[in-house]
C-alpha cells in the first residue's frame, strides 16, 4: 500500500521517514511539494499543509492542489493530524482523538468557492458524495493503534469541527458549536476530508488537543502553554503515525473508498 500523509503546525518534516526525497508535484491547482519515502517498509507520500515555517497560514491553503497532488502520486489510503483545542472539557490537553464524525456546514474553501471538485455545469464526473460516517473505518482502527502505543489518553470517536482561520473562535461561536456536538476544532482538516471523499481516497484524521477553546474552561489556556503543547505535539504525532503505518503494513490491500460517489454523465 502507498500511503499519503498530511501534517500540520509545528510537524514540516515526517520523523521517521527513511530515505526521504523532496519533489514537486505539478497539478491543474498549483505546486505543491512533498517528500517521499519509506516508514516500517510502507511507501510514503508526505505532505505539510503549511511548510517549512508555518510559511502558509490555514487560510491560504490549498486544498485541492494537496490532494490532487496525493493522487498524482497514486497513495491508496491518506492519514492526516491536526492540532486541535478542545470543545469537550472532558478532554486533557495532550489527548488524542481519532474522529468519526464531522462539521463542516460552510462547504467552503479559504478563497470562499464552494469545497468540490465539480466546479462547472457538464464536468466528467461530477457527483453527490454519500455517506455514513466521513472518515475511513480501517485507517480509524490503525491511528487508534498508533495513538495506543504513544502511552497518551486516546478517544475513540469524536466529532471534529471545521472552524475558518486564521483566528480564533469566540466563546458564543464555541457554544455553538459544541451544542451540536463538536468535540474539537481546527481549521484546516474539513476541506481535506471532504475532496478526499469526493476523490473516493480513504481518509482518516487523528487530532492532538493542544488547548481549550474560548469558553470551554474556567480560564484560558496561557498562550506559552499551547506553545508547549505543539512542539510536544510533534514527536507524539510522529509516533502515532509510524504506529499506524506499521499496522497498515500488515493489511491485505487498500481500503475501500468511503462512502460511495454517485456520479452522473
Amino acid at each position: 500500500m502507498r500511503v499519503g500523509v498530511i501534517t500540520g503546525s509545528g510537524s514540516h518534516s515526517l520523523a521517521g521517514l527513511e530515505a526521504p526525497e523532496s519533489r514537486l508535484v505539478g497539478t491543474a491547482h498549483g505546486e505543491v511539494e512533498v517528500s517521499e519515502g519509506t516508514l516500517a517498509g510502507v511507501e510514503v507520500v508526505h505532505l505539510s499543509r503549511h511548510g517549512a515555517g508555518h510559511e502558509r497560514l490555514s487560510s491560504q491553503l490549498d486544498h485541492r492542489a494537496h490532494i490532487a497532488a496525493l493522487r498524482a502520486r497514486q497513495v491508496q489510503a491518506v492519514l492526516a493530524v491536526t492540532v486541535c483545542g478542545a470543545v469537550d472539557p472532558a478532554l486533557d490537553l495532550g489527548a488524542l482523538v481519532v474522529f468519526d464524525d464531522l462539521h463542516f456546514l460552510s462547504n467552503r474553501l479559504p478563497d470562499g468557492s464552494l469545497c468540490s471538485w465539480h466546479e462547472r455545469p457538464g464536468m466528467a464526473g461530477r457527483g453527490h458524495w454519500v455517506f455514513a460516517g466521513p472518515f475511513s473505518e480501517p485507517l480509524r482502527e490503525a491511528l487508534l493503534a498508533g495513538a495506543a502505543a504513544t502511552g497518551r489518553s486516546v478517544r475513540d470517536e469524536g466529532c471534529y469541527g471545521h472552524v475558518d482561520g486564521p483566528r480564533f473562535n469566540s466563546r458564543a461561536e464555541i457554544r455553538s458549536l459544541a451544542a451540536v456536538g463538536v468535540s474539537a476544532v481546527s481549521q484546516t482538516a474539513g476541506p481535506e476530508t471532504v475532496l478526499a471523499g469526493e476523490a473516493e481516497l480513504p481518509y482518516a484524521l487523528l487530532g492532538y488537543v493542544t488547548d481549550y477553546a474560548n469558553g470551554v474552561a474556567s480560564e484560558p489556556t496561557p498562550v506559552e502553554v499551547l506553545v508547549e503543547q505543539l512542539r510536544a505535539s510533534r514527536d507524539t504525532l510522529a509516533e502515532a503515525l509510524g504506529g499506524a503505518i506499521r499496522k497498515l503494513a500488515g493489511e491485505e490491500g487498500a481500503p475501500a473508498p468511503t462512502g460511495t460517489v454517485l456520479r452522473f454523465g
